[in-house]
């Protein structure tokens, strides 16, 4: 078969580990591998490149995605969906793994319907996929805000301040709750559950009057905190081909960082973690996650079970529908937050 394969939307590493895991089973089928490039930009534009082998040997440990990405929506280019039909054929393709997460996988469950073989491959750091355990991409975010936290916990205890870190996650605080809680939060902010500013600073006081003589409080950049006035305007200055607004352009966690100062008096400070969270090597599950869902992947194509994609549930790789994984966004395990609630004193 002639299989291409692409991903879209941000980057995220565990995305050449699924490259890897597709190219190589693929291979070995004796099929031929398209690896096309800039996500569905490169389909509407042919843009292509054969994958080898060689190609594939050594990018496990290297974060981002050879293939390139990009936020190209075809549903919002006026015939977009048709070039996007007309690529796949000029292309010669008999199959496609899309790799992405819901906006791309959104876009290629629009093509199976119109008659197009599509696979795909869940990655997101935000995990907020539905039915998936851990996406491509979340265990190397959480990894990262682990790692920032345990940094700035000395900083912070040195000199008895408040550290504010702003994380990213969308409309899921999935990033945040798990990096908080392994980072051991004092307080952490989600777009699930709203918390006034004044909840948050109680908790702070109480916990500075029993002793703690600093404190980190985690933010998701999509969280909604009564008290605390962001820069909402501004942010829908800046939306994607999907509609998404610019949530870093908020300013959430600089703006919460004032209010708690201006509140308690505490001395604090504010950091956007940012794209570093979509950086660097992955981590040791994103490797063999993205490597088993890539294989996976190629498995579904052969069997022609199109219109699904494989995902971790459960301990294990299973099959679902692609219409069922963007059918809604998955938010926070509520009694994943009470375990974190349990430090916020």
């Amino acid at each position: 078969m002639r299989i291409g394969v692409l991903t879209g939307g941000g980057d995220c590493p565990g995305l050449n580990a699924a490259i890897r895991g597709v190219t190589t089973r693929a291979l070995q089928s004796n099929d031929e591998v398209i690896g096309i490039l800039n996500g569905w930009a490169g389909v509407l534009e042919r843009s292509y490149r054969q994958l080898t082998l060689a190609d594939v040997a050594e990018i496990l440990p290297v974060g981002g995605t050879i293939l390139g990405s990009s936020r190209t929506n075809p549903a919002k280019i006026n015939r977009g969906m048709e070039q996007a039909m007309e690529g796949i054929a000029a292309m010669q393709l008999e199959a496609l793994i899309a790799i992405g997460g819901d906006d791309t996988l959104g876009v290629a469950e629009k093509l199976y319907q119109a008659g197009i073989p599509i696979v795909g491959i869940p990655k997101t750091m935000d995990n907020d996929l539905n039915g998936c355990d851990y996406c491509i991409g979340f265990d190397t975010a959480v990894s990262v805000v682990t790692e920032a936290m345990d940094r700035l916990r000395t900083t912070a205890a040195s000199h008895h301040r408040v550290i504010v870190v702003e994380v990213m996650g969308r409309d899921a605080g999935w990033v945040a709750t798990v990096g908080g809680l392994a980072g051991g939060a004092d307080y952490i902010l989600i777009p699930e559950v709203p918390v006034s500013v004044n909840e948050v600073c109680a908790a702070l006081q109480r916990q500075r009057a029993a002793g703690k003589g600093y404190h980190l409080v985690v933010v998701a950049e999509g969280a909604q905190i009564p008290g605390v006035a962001t820069a909402e305007e501004e942010a829908m200055r800046y939306r994607d081909a999907f509609g998404h607004i610019q949530l870093g352009k908020r300013g959430i966690g600089e703006r919460l960082a004032a209010t708690i100062a201006q509140q308690t008096g505490f001395e604090t400070r504010s950091i956007v973690l940012g794209h570093l969270q979509r950086g660097g090597s992955p981590s040791n599950f994103d490797r063999r996650l993205g490597s088993a869902l890539g294989v996976a992947a190629v498995d579904l194509v052969h069997r022609r079970e199109f219109g699904k994609m494989p995902a971790f549930r459960n301990n294990r790789i299973i099959t679902m529908p692609i219409a069922e994984a963007v059918a809604r966004t998955q938010t926070v395990d509520f009694e994943l937050y009470r375990l974190a609630q349990v430090f916020f004193g």
